[in-house]
């Protein structure tokens, strides 16, 4: 997503008063529909694992034994790295109960429950018990750390050697209709972009221990002692007319979104708002021709000596 998750329309999560386990179908649903990015970086990541066999110097993809998906969710990434990589056990590591059900239940239905486990935790505490393992993946959860270099660090700690770890933070703020929608001002979408980073830095303030830094994500892998630093970006593009799962899944974020900063917008700009999120107004996303869902998602890595 952006340079951090934002509720327009990307991963909404922040405090202890989120009902997680009504959010739960929202988040699966997102991820879902961010297959296709997500497919493109594990076929990175197996690209990056590769080399390594025809020089001796690495295990490789096919004998890849364990994956932590960190900051997991309801596992749609985990079930996929279990495919992209076939021989591994995935373990998903959550600090919610809720969403590691639902993860348990759809790693069942992919007949994958033999492969997947999942791990309740939070991120950089209660991971000492997790071991170690050859790949740790952590997508748009580390920057809900306050020490965002210290989770870095404390994820590192539990590499094997020639361990790869992949940190997906940053990247473009998800566009999802044209400048003029032809209600209220043209412009929304920036002025809603605006918005969502004076929330997300309210977020990131207001966190236990937050530690400020410049947010170079792959100095802090290389702070933790990784080498061979590499960063790649995958778009998501997903043209007009969106499906019609799509197009709710957006019109959820936007509701999400007025609850969230709905009162750092004017009135005409929340009225707009309003409409959009409006499943019976004719001008609203479920409705709308117009409505894509284009975005872009950083991934950094680096490996253990």
């Amino acid at each position: 997503m952006s340079s951090h998750d934002r509720p327009v329309p990307g991963h909404p999560q922040d405090g202890a008063a989120i009902d997680w386990a009504r959010l739960g179908p929202l988040l699966e649903r997102g991820a879902a529909l961010q297959t296709p990015l997500y497919e493109q970086a594990a076929g990175w990541l197996r690209d990056l694992l590769i080399p390594d066999v025809a020089s001796g110097t690495g295990a490789g993809q096919d004998t890849v034994g364990r994956i932590l998906d960190v900051g997991s969710g309801p596992g749609v990434v985990s079930c996929l790295l279990a495919g992209a990589f076939p021989a591994a056990e995935v373990c998903a590591v959550d600090a919610n109960e809720a969403l590691l059900e639902r993860a348990r239940d759809r790693a069942a239905r992919l007949g994958l429950g033999d492969r997947i486990h999942t791990h309740l935790a939070e991120v950089p505490y209660g991971l000492d018990s997790l071991g170690g393992a050859d790949v740790i993946w952590s997508s748009r959860a580390l920057h809900h750390v306050g020490d965002q270099r210290g989770a870095v660090a404390a994820l590192a700690g539990h590499l094997r050697p020639g361990g790869l770890l992949a940190v997906s933070e940053g990247g473009l703020a998800p566009r999802f209709l044209p400048r003029d929608i032809g209600i209220g001002r043209p412009g929304l979408q920036s002025r809603l972009d605006a918005a969502a980073e004076d929330w997300f830095t309210e977020m990131r303030a207001a966190l236990p221990g937050t530690a400020g830094a410049i947010e170079d994500w792959p100095a802090f892998l290389a702070d933790a002692g990784l080498r061979t630093p590499r960063t790649r970006s995958f778009l998501l593009d997903l043209p007009a007319p969106l499906s019609a799962d799509a197009r709710h899944y957006i019109q959820a974020n936007l509701t999400r979104a007025m609850e969230l900063y709905g009162d750092q917008l004017d009135p005409d700009d929340l009225s707009t708002l309003a409409r959009l999120a409006d499943p019976y107004d004719p001008a609203g996303i479920t409705r709308r021709p117009d409505a894509f869902l284009l975005a872009a998602q950083t991934v950094h890595t680096a490996r253990a000596q």
